[in-house]
């Protein structure tokens, strides 16, 4: 018993003393940066930031290494074939830009022992990975006109405009005060529909056209909004309906790139038996 009561003792100094403790932490973020995509419209560029971005987090640290956090996240995204460096693609002529409302899941890995409540390092490099959703809604615009394009169904098919999200991604982070640290990230995320930009695979049987305004007196053809090829060809190219619209990969991506600060609510309590 007496063996028993010494070895206790001597736990309950090394808390007081020497700071073996098990903490318990809560971290708070926030981030600001761009935002960007890779879909049928923007193919080729991985890394061609197109919006802003910003977002917050809240994070439970386990311990140096492993952490848990729901984070929401908001971006813009665009892309227009008339930039693009594909003769075929400027042919083509569709555009589209949407906000991004995302909302996840995400675990994270330091590399070292880190966190900005404790441990022995003041910077880690991090990985994390993670499943969330997001909301979407793509728009076009032609002659200075507006339009909702998943209302008008341009390749005959229906949408919806929310889907799951898959991010991962890899990070820094750096330890400027006591609780404070500063980080920095790039994340992708693999959304599970090909509509970010409302294009997917084919051409509808039909052409679907807008109404007419005072900007399009007779409307835009919003599935083929294409353009002559040659500036001398009086022939307006119209594709084959059922023809391909799209670059026919399944899933559309999207990624953020932050900077952020965040703050550690640490909560040190001994070892318990």
């Amino acid at each position: 018993m007496k063996s028993l009561k010494k070895i206790i003792f001597s736990i309950g100094l090394s808390c007081v003393f020497s700071g073996t403790v098990v903490a318990q932490t809560m971290e708070l973020g926030v981030n600001a940066g761009a935002a960007g995509y890779i879909g049928d419209i923007n193919p080729n560029h991985l890394f061609k930031p197109s919006g802003i971005a910003f977002g917050a987090y809240v994070k439970r640290n386990f311990n140096p290494y492993w952490a848990v956090g729901i984070h929401y996240n908001y971006g813009k995204i665009k892309g227009d074939d008339a930039n693009s460096d594909d003769l075929s693609l400027k042919t083509r002529n569709l555009n589209f830009s949407t906000s991004l409302n995302e909302l996840s899941l995400q675990v994270d890995f330091n590399f070292l022992d880190y966190f900005s409540g404790g441990g022995i390092k003041n910077f880690t490099p991090y990985i994390f990975a993670g499943a969330g959703g997001v909301l979407f809604n793509p728009k076009a615009t032609y002659n200075g006109e507006t339009f909702e394009l998943r209302y008008y169904q341009t390749e005959g098919k229906k949408y919806k405009n929310y889907a799951i999200s898959i991010p991962y991604g890899i990070g820094m982070k750096y330890r400027i005060g006591e609780r404070l640290g500063l980080f920095t990230q790039l994340g992708y995320r693999t959304a599970k529909t090909d509509y970010l930009d409302d294009v997917g695979e084919r051409y509808p049987a039909s052409p679907v056209i807008s109404g007419s305004s005072s900007k399009n007196p007779g409307g835009v053809n919003l599935s083929d909004p294409s353009v002559p090829r040659y500036p001398n060809d009086p022939n307006r190219p119209n594709f084959t309906p059922g023809g391909q619209r799209g670059n026919f990969v399944k899933n559309d991506t999207y990624f953020y790139v932050h900077i952020g600060l965040s703050y550690t609510f640490t909560s040190d309590k001994c070892y318990s038996f």
